[in-house]
């Protein structure tokens, strides 16, 4: 995709400087061993930068990521301003891209929006803001109905939308496109109408590396393009719309772009982020040993598959009454159970008896061939996976959150809608209706100042800490490995304190640096993410939803309560919110 209008305009305010730090303009010879050994490793940017130096871009409104969200967020915001859309990678290399089930909307004969409220609700664990989830499920069908207008193709039956069955859902409600590719042809319709639109600039392979703050205040970001080298974007109103965390777990659903920036960014930025322990976990992807984690959608399930052991035994036949249309959190921890008591390394996918199996799921049949199964007569090896970030920054039903001139939606918010345990198919749905919301609010508040976003001149400069060399690579990895084994799917108060004593070691090398490549800020910001789920996760001594405590296994006895995290100077806060 071609970016439009890239030509940045070079500084011409003579504004006086606004201190990032202090020590702007010294010389770095002046900076002895006692400067060096306190550098703090909770930096507020993570990069160097200058006014001066970098080049500029002003619009009214700033969105940072190109999935269902961001998109629908742009294109609203383009009934009221100058948009500016920015996103690490092509334009269609998100999440919504690899999403296999559907879209969850209450729109068929016999469906309402108050049944698919209660489902919601029911799965959330007691953690639901059910004024979010009410406004989820109204607004839902219209957003439908607006993406279908734009030429989203939604596979049919006879003329009429087909609908299927997932978990925690009381009826058939997911539609679904090209089988089992509907995140595929979403964003490529989103793509589409994106491209129609004259008021919006995309900037593809642009990393966003901090949100500029001034006095409490979102202004923009500081980017690197591939390109263009660090850029300073100017905006009255930025909307985060970065994606998930999934690359900070070994097995993952995610897609590599998925490595928690944003979440990082709004924390170094002073915004406050809500319920970072709750991470769910998928209980069917493709395991064959060595090759990446592919998602073997819900819909499967829904479809009719059972969930077996290698001799065929049903693994949730005396687990949950819904088998396996049990609730995603319950799938995930019987597979995990019944892999630690056998010893053994996957469970199976029986799909054999389903008709048509490779025409309804084409995309998951072709996947399956090209490791020699074949689903018609194999098992398939499948367990679970880290999959959706369900907290993220903390925001209200507008998409607001604690830090003025930011909004977020899509899987980096903490909308409400989700609670403690995602409902199937939720997410894209909640990235369409709040992330218009999100558009709609920034475009409203963009247009209503009068001044155009200004530079400011700024300077951070750190000096460069020499204490050690970084093999990212191992850290990576290293980092994926612990968080899987100590703060994956079941979790307990000693492994989570040895993982916060790690984290905190290599927090001390890793975090003082100031690198100069995505590679290296994507370490950074899983290991800072990686630290503020392992802190929420040590807080919360209950189990609810997809947090599960060993020592702890069930909900406290008390009011429910939110887990908050938050950057206070040099210390991250933990602290609970009551309902």
């Amino acid at each position: 995709m071609a970016c439009r209008g890239c030509d940045a305009p070079s500084i011409t305010d003579n504004n006086e400087p606004v201190a990032v730090n202090s020590i702007a303009g010294r010389r770095r010879a002046a900076y002895d061993a006692h400067i060096m050994a306190n550098i703090s490793d909770n930096r507020r940017y993570i990069t160097n930068f200058g006014s001066q130096r970098a080049g500029h871009v002003l619009t009214d409104i700033l969105v940072i990521g190109s999935g269902v969200a961001g998109s629908s967020a742009a294109i609203e915001a383009t009934k009221f301003g100058r948009v500016t859309l920015i996103t690490k990678g092509d334009f269609q290399a998100s999440a919504t891209a690899t999403a296999q089930g559907g879209v969850a909307v209450a729109s068929a004969p016999g469906d309402s929006p108050t049944l698919h409220f209660e489902d919601t609700m029911r799965v959330g664990g007691g953690l639901n803001n059910a004024a979010a989830v009410d406004l989820l499920v109204k607004q839902g069908p219209a957003r439908i109905e607006t993406l279908l207008s734009w030429g989203w193709e939604a596979d049919r039956s006879h003329g009429a939308l087909d609908r299927g069955r997932e978990a925690g859902h009381s009826l058939n409600r997911i539609l679904h496109a090209a089988g089992d590719q509907t995140g595929r042809v979403l964003a490529k319709t989103l793509f589409d109408k994106v491209q129609a639109e004259t008021r919006i600039r995309v900037f593809e392979h642009c990393f966003l590396i901090d949100l500029i703050t001034v006095e409490g205040k979102c202004l923009g970001a500081v980017t690197y393009h591939k390109k263009y080298g660090h850029q300073l974007i100017w905006a009255k109103q930025t909307i985060l719309a970065s994606g998930g965390c999934g690359q900070i777990w070994r097995e993952t659903t995610n897609p590599p772009c998925a490595t928690a920036d944003g979440a990082a960014v709004a924390y170094r930025a002073g915004a406050v982020l809500r319920d970072m322990e709750m991470v769910q976990f998928h209980p069917t992807t493709l395991y064959i040993a060595g090759a990446g984690r592919a998602l073997i959608s819900e819909a499967v399930r829904g479809e009719g598959a059972y969930l077996v052991d290698a001799d065929g035994h049903r693994i949730m036949a005396d687990v949950h009454p819904d088998g396996e249309l049990a609730p995603r959190d319950i799938v995930s921890r019987a597979i995990h159970d019944h892999l630690t008591k056998t010893r053994t390394t996957c469970a199976y996918l029986d799909v054999r008896h389903i008709r048509h199996f490779g025409q309804r799921f084409p995309y998951i049949s072709q996947l399956c061939h090209n490791f020699q199964i074949d689903p018609a007569h194999d098992l398939i090896p499948v367990r679970p996976s880290a999959h959706y970030m369900i907290g993220g920054v903390a925001v209200d039903l507008q998409g607001t959150s604690s830090l003025d001139g930011l909004l977020c939606c899509g899987e980096v918010a903490s909308t409400g809608v989700h609670g403690a345990n995602r409902l199937a198919s939720n997410s894209l749905l909640e990235g369409l209706v709040f992330g218009a919301t999100c558009g709609e609010t920034a475009g409203n508040r963009a247009s209503q100042k009068e001044q155009p976003a200004r530079i400011i001149d700024l300077v951070e400069e750190t000096p460069r800490s020499a204490r050690t060399e970084l093999d990212l690579p191992d850290i990576d990895n290293s980092l994926r490995s612990v968080m899987w084994r100590n703060v994956g799917i079941i979790r307990s108060e000693d492994r989570l304190d040895e993982t916060n004593d790690i984290l905190k070691f290599w927090a001390h090398y890793v975090l003082d640096k100031t690198l100069n490549s995505p590679a290296g800020w994507q370490t950074q910001n899983k290991l800072t993410v990686a630290i503020m789920v392992t802190k929420s996760a040590r807080e919360r001594d209950e189990s609810r939803g997809v947090h599960f405590r060993s020592d702890a296994p069930t909900k406290s006895t008390g009011n429910p309560y939110h887990v908050l995290v938050s950057k206070h100077g040099s210390q991250t806060r933990v602290e609970r919110e009551p309902l």
